[in-house]
């Protein structure tokens, strides 16, 4: 069959696209940032915030048998919008698929969104779905709960970060989670996509037991290898403060998983029936112990537990130190900067202006940092600056190498931490 994807480059997405080519489907992969094509793999980039009009739709769904509806964004953003994603977006998609004839919708809710809705995600999750009910199309509404598999993303990158502190935090509030794997979830949009599968079906995907949040967080604990930690409730003001940051952080183009959506979901929970799942497509979902299981951790899922909650540490440091450098540069460490370039032979309004062309470098490079439609070019900036400060400062005055502060030798673990920093910038 030749299928659109949309959401393509997501969780579900990434492992969804994997099994269709290797089943010899043919697919449209669509997502805001396209990947590389391949024999049998078209990408087509569209942000789905200028995706409101179904003739923007038309030309990707030529020669297409069903669509694949992955595309799913947890709170408005400086990048993201909830209505765009989940209810603007696809009922212009699913216009454009009436047009066409394109027939088979297959579509991607979230658990729990047809009977409450806390959020403004659950309540455009509920809206896409209504309208995709009343549309003349054969669509299929699956609701997983909480994903996890071998990719991690969003909650499920979560617990294996939470696993790796040396306690397990009990989130106030937090309902209960039926938590299903990846495989279950891809296993079942492949059966559906059939030509002879059933339509017009609304299912919860959710795993065989109810578990507490802290449950979750210490299977992937035991998966990980590390002796059992001890369970402290985590106190009500300081998860509200990590909410507020979580937000503040969204809106500078980050996708923390906490954010004051997630509190609402959390509160509400991810349970379902899998009996109805069950009956009609044969798949068994597996228990998170069976699951993780069948898949032993290896060191590199002990690195990214271990670098997930280092991960907003590295950056926020490192924005904070280029912002506080610049303003130490212009405030009280002014008098030492303009005696270096006395002292490398720079005098007149050349120095002071070398000061000051310093200082709002590492403004930018700091803020640049913060933001993260421009953290990498910015970081590759600071790498630039670092160095170039170190042959500058080698040239003028060599003196700072023997310094017992060690201004010139501290240059070397900022580079280190840079590079760091770049290695471990991509989230999916």
């Amino acid at each position: 069959m030749r299928v659109l994807l949309t959401g393509a480059n997501g969780l579900i997405g990434t492992a969804t696209l994997a099994k269709l080519l290797a089943e010899g489907h043919e697919v449209v992969a669509l997502a805001r940032r396209a990947g590389r094509s391949a024999p049998g793999l078209r990408w087509v980039a569209l942000d789905l915030r200028n995706a409101g009009q179904p003739e923007r739709w038309l030309p990707h769904l030529a020669g297409v048998d069903a669509v694949i509806n992955c595309v799913g964004v947890l709170q408005d953003s400086a990048r993201d919008s909830t209505d765009a994603a989940h209810t603007s977006g696809p009922a212009a998609l699913f216009a454009a698929c009436a047009r066409t004839g394109v027939r088979r919708i297959i579509h991607l809710s979230a658990i729990g969104v047809d009977r409450d809705a806390p959020s403004e995600f659950s309540r455009t999750k509920a809206a896409g779905d209504k309208m995709l009910t009343a549309s003349g199309l054969d669509w299929v509404i699956l609701r997983p709960s909480v994903v996890v598999g071998r990719g991690a993303y969003g909650g499920s990158a979560l617990f294996r970060g939470l696993a790796a502190l040396p306690i397990i935090w009990r989130v106030p509030d937090a309902g209960p989670l039926q938590v299903v794997h990846l495989d279950d979830v891809v296993a079942t949009i492949l059966w559906f996509l059939r030509p002879e599968a059933p339509a017009r079906i609304e299912l919860d995907l959710a795993g065989p037991e109810r578990l507490a949040f802290d449950d979750v967080v210490a299977a992937f604990r035991q998966w990980l290898g590390w002796k059992p930690a001890r369970r402290i409730s985590m106190p009500r003001w300081l998860m509200a403060d990590m909410y507020r940051l979580g937000d503040f952080a969204g809106w500078l183009g980050w996708r923390p998983p906490i954010r004051s959506t997630a509190q609402h979901e959390i509160v509400r929970g991810a349970i379902g029936d899998p009996m109805p799942w069950t009956s009609i497509t044969g798949i068994v979902p597996r228990s998170l112990k069976v699951s993780l299981a069948s898949e032993p951790a290896t060191v590199q899922e002990k690195w990214f537990a271990k670098l997930y909650l280092l991960k907003p540490v590295v950056f926020v440091v490192f924005s904070a130190f280029w912002i506080a450098t610049a303003f130490v540069s212009l405030g009280p460490g002014w008098d030492t900067g303009i005696g270096l370039m006395h002292e490398g032979g720079v005098h007149g309004l050349v120095a002071p202006l070398t000061v000051v062309a310093g200082a709002l470098a590492d403004f930018c490079i700091g803020i640049g940092i913060a933001f993260r439609r421009t953290t990498r070019p910015a970081l590759y900036a600071a790498l630039v600056l670092s160095l170039g400060y170190a042959v500058i400062g080698s040239i003028l005055v060599p003196r700072l190498w023997i310094d017992p502060l060690g201004p010139m030798l501290k240059i070397w673990p900022v580079l280190a931490l840079n590079l760091i920093a770049l290695a471990i910038l991509e989230d999916r």
